[in-house]
This record gives C-alpha cells, structure tokens and sequence, in this order.
C-alpha cells in the first residue's frame, strides 16, 4: 500500500472506497472512526510528524482527506503489531520516497520478537512468584518472622 500525497485532490487509494469524502474532508472526528483510532491518537501522531499536517478551514477545522486515513490506519495496524512510532515514522518516511518500507520492517519484526519473549520471561517469573506467594497463604502465614504488615508481601525479594 502507497501512501499518497494529500495535496492533490481527493482520493481513494487502495481499496479505501467505505471512505466517504464530504466536499471538503473529514473531520477530526471522522478521520478517527474511519480508521479506528481516536481523536487524541490523531493529534499525538500529527504532533510527532507520522501524519502530514491537515488541510483546514477558514475557521480553522482540521480536514482529512482518504490518504490521511489510509495513514491512520495503517498506523494503528502497526501498533497492534507493537511497533513503536519511531519506527512507523521511519517505514512512512520511507513510504513518502517512494521506496518500499516492508524492507525495513524485518529487523523491527525481530527487535519486538525479542521484547516480547523478554516480557514472556519476566511473566512467568511473575506467575511463579505469585503462585507461591499464594500457595504460602493457603498453608498458613504464621512462619516466625517479624512482619509488620504482612510477610507473605514483605518477604517478596
């Protein structure tokens, strides 16, 4: 998917064609559930440079056109992937060359594979500590110690 221009008129880019255009745009609010994000996600991207400035009216109304929501979208595809805003900046930028992204995606791919497996580590070392902290409280927590509050929290390493 080519990420195309707003400056020229309107139009439906790669399959967009559910995006109803009024004459002069979408609003904020229309851009957001067109492509399923909210408002503060538009005006958080629009701020760290992901989404090109918007057309406004003369009173000062944001417009977005159907290539504003084809970023939108997929931005937030991206982020369900877990890919962090620098990085969907950088395959955008890309994108707005000319060149295509999907040759940078692979080492981000892995970076967040890595995350991940990390976050899964740490998880599980979680649950084990949770379920004996558990376990210690269906034997009985009377051990002897000097816990002011409760030692089953207090003996937590």
């Amino acid at each position: 998917m080519k990420v195309e221009s707003r400056r020229e008129e309107p139009r439906v880019v790669g399959g967009w064609d559910d995006v109803v255009m009024h004459k002069s745009g979408l609003s904020i609010g229309e851009a957001a559930e067109a492509a399923g994000v909210t408002r503060k996600a538009i005006r958080v991207y629009e701020s760290k440079g992901l989404l090109e400035e918007p057309a406004r009216t003369a009173s000062g109304y944001r417009m977005f056109d159907a290539g504003d929501v084809q970023v939108l979208t997929f931005i937030r595809r991206a982020r369900t992937m877990g890919l962090h805003l620098e990085d969907i900046a950088e395959l955008l930028a890309v994108s707005r060359e000319g060149q295509a992204p999907c040759d940078r995606l692979a080492p981000r791919l892995d970076q967040r594979i890595a995350e991940v497996d990390e976050a899964i580590f740490e998880l599980e070392g979680l649950r084990r500590s949770l379920g004996a902290a558990r376990e210690r409280l269906r034997v009985g927590v009377d051990d002897g110690t000097d816990a002011s509050i409760c030692p089953v929290v207090e003996q937590v390493g």
